[in-house]
């Protein structure tokens, strides 16, 4: 054997995980890919190690993969930089703003400035790490953590983003498609592109307002908002970025792609989407309309996840508003309150100002309620003591095996998409912050 070969041999056995994923925002190509493993010191602070892999560019499709030095066990950390080559493929219709250049067509290459960076964290073992700016705002929050970068920290600031957004849970590691070739990916889900329109919208809003200039400008200021508050404001304040500036954003973007496509398929799902931020808008005005508040760090599940009640032109018979969800506890005292549905009436602006809200699919069922006001037992249930709802869903009154999670006691209403011809019934049950669970409410159905 020679030295040459000795050498192959020993570089063969290194140890070590691939690590891949996808920078997009739009789809983001020659941006440079640096990943680092997350390991704690002996207090349990978790923070990145040195770089345990070479930088690699992402290619046309913002894909990347690197190999990461070492064992195929813990979480990493990867991150993207801009640099004079980086493009971006701009995802706003019907086209991206530039200061003090020509504007770029929805579709087309534009560059970014060197300030531009993204982040991401994973398991390595069974993550996939996809690199967006919601993924980036996820990471700052989890920073705030008493122990750093930690798994749990992470999971927890996944989530949280998810649930600001309205997005279901695990959103945030699905594969983002590319918004400017809807048609020629085939089957793709809801979910995937309402992720992928909310990281659209934050290059929207540089379209929408003379205050940011750049994507950058848009992120740095929520990622400073996130770093001092752990939280993001819910309506503008004149100087910041508010939740309600993305999703309203959002809802337009979902409204121009329909125009973008030929699948009627994908145009139903764009619907939906729509119809989800509309939703979400809305939400986010009643809370702001209750009490003038901010997105807090605490997210737990998400509140697209839950059923609702109004099947749209064929209206499913109205869930009681004290019955399927005021029921409280099963045997303990277990149930959410039953707060008022808050209706506005001040100022401030309401989802109906900024969004016109669109006709529900008609493969899709919107159901609506009224959290309780009491417990199964008589004794009266706050709105602090509600943790959210689950809706169960099937095809057969006795066999409800489908389940959505809401994790936020303020939302009244989701749109369950995506049913299949047939009669689909739905019920659900209210979740109080001691982990009690309501029996279930009267089941109402939708024939799709």
């Amino acid at each position: 054997m020679t030295a040459s070969d000795s050498n192959t041999v020993t570089q063969a056995q290194e140890p070590g995980v691939e690590v891949a994923g996808a920078a997009m925002k739009g789809v983001i190509q020659k941006g440079i890919v640096t990943a680092s493993r997350l390991r704690a010191d002996n207090t349990g602070y978790y923070s990145p190690d040195r770089l345990a892999a070479k930088p690699v560019l992402t290619g046309d499709d913002g894909s990347y993969d690197l190999r990461l030095r070492g064992k195929a066990d813990g979480w990493a950390l990867v991150e993207l930089q801009a640099d004079g080559s980086t493009r971006m493929i701009c995802d706003v219709v019907p086209r991206c703003d530039q200061a003090g250049a020509d504007p770029v067509a929805f579709g087309q290459p534009m560059p970014l400035d060197n300030s531009f960076s993204l982040r991401g964290a994973g398991d390595l073992i069974t993550e996939t790490v996809h690199l967006t700016p919601l993924t980036h705002l996820a990471v700052t929050l989890a920073e705030r953590s008493a122990n750093g970068l930690s798994p749990e920290a992470l999971s927890e600031a996944y989530q949280a983003v998810e649930s600001w957004f309205g997005l279901s849970s695990g959103a945030l590691r699905l594969a983002p498609p590319d918004l400017t070739r809807l048609d020629d990916l085939g089957s793709i889900s809801a979910d995937a592109l309402q992720v992928a329109i909310a990281n659209a919208a934050f290059l929207a809003l540089v379209n929408d307002s003379s205050r940011w200039n750049t994507i950058s400008e848009v992120l740095d200021n929520m990622t400073s908002q996130i770093a001092a508050n752990g939280r993001i404001d819910i309506m503008g304040d004149g100087v910041n970025v508010a939740l309600s500036d993305l999703v309203s954003a959002a809802a337009l973007q979902s409204s121009e792609l329909q125009a973008t496509v030929e699948s009627s398929v994908i145009s139903q799902k764009l619907v939906v989407v729509e119809y989800r931020n509309v939703q979400r808008f809305k939400t986010i005005a009643d809370v702001y309309a209750e009490s003038d508040s901010v997105v807090a760090d605490t997210g737990g599940s998400t509140d697209s996840s839950t059923g609702t009640v109004d099947g749209g032109s064929d209206t499913i018979s109205e869930t009681n508003t004290g019955g399927a969800v005021d029921q409280t506890t099963d045997n303990t005292d277990a149930t959410g309150t039953d707060t008022e549905v808050v209706d506005g009436g001040t100022s401030e602006p309401t989802a109906t100002d900024t969004v016109q809200e669109p006709a529900v699919p008609a493969n899709a069922a919107l159901l609506s309620w009224t959290a309780p006001l009491t417990r199964e037992n008589g004794q009266s249930l706050s709105m602090g003591e509600i943790a959210g709802f689950e809706v169960v869903y099937g095809t057969s009154p006795d066999k409800l095996d489908q389940s959505l999670a809401i994790g936020d006691a303020s939302v009244d209403e989701l749109l369950v998409d995506e049913l299949t011809e047939g009669t689909w019934y739905f019920a659900m049950r209210t979740l109080d912050t001691d982990g009690n669970r309501s029996s279930l409410s009267e089941i109402v159905y939708k024939q799709i």
